[in-house]
């Protein structure tokens, strides 16, 4: 049974920053890649950034590139979502995702955590 918990989210100014983490367990961690998703009222779920399963490999979505960055550490089996220069529209309940990624290159999602609520005011 695969468990991902989120943790870190929380209130912060627009400019601000924070940590998410995401702790897993259930399965041997290094052997898969890892991303986060998020899901603003209204909207729906998107895809913000994946890595590999030895970290050599990390995607972001355009509208988080050269303000997030994802990371790993396969010994504590733990992702990390560093966000910076947050803005209201980074608004959005966070998820936790295990997965693969396809041959071209996409992050394919297998199993999610409950999520963590980021809300940024102006």
């Amino acid at each position: 049974q695969v468990q991902l918990v989120e943790s870190g989210g929380g209130l912060v100014q627009a400019g601000g920053s924070l940590r998410l983490s995401c702790a897993a367990s259930g399965r041997t961690f290094s052997n898969y890649a890892m991303g986060w998703f998020r899901q603003a009222p209204g909207k729906e779920r998107e895809f913000v950034a994946s890595i590999s399963w030895n970290g050599g490999s990390t995607r972001y979505a355009d509208s988080v590139k050269g303000r997030f960055t994802i990371s790993r550490d396969n010994a504590k089996s733990a992702v990390y979502l560093q966000m910076n220069s947050l803005q209201p529209e980074d608004t959005a309940v966070y998820y936790c995702s295990q997965g693969v990624h396809v041959r071209d290159g996409t992050y394919l999602p297998n199993y999610w955590g409950q999520g963590t609520q980021v809300t940024v005011s102006a």
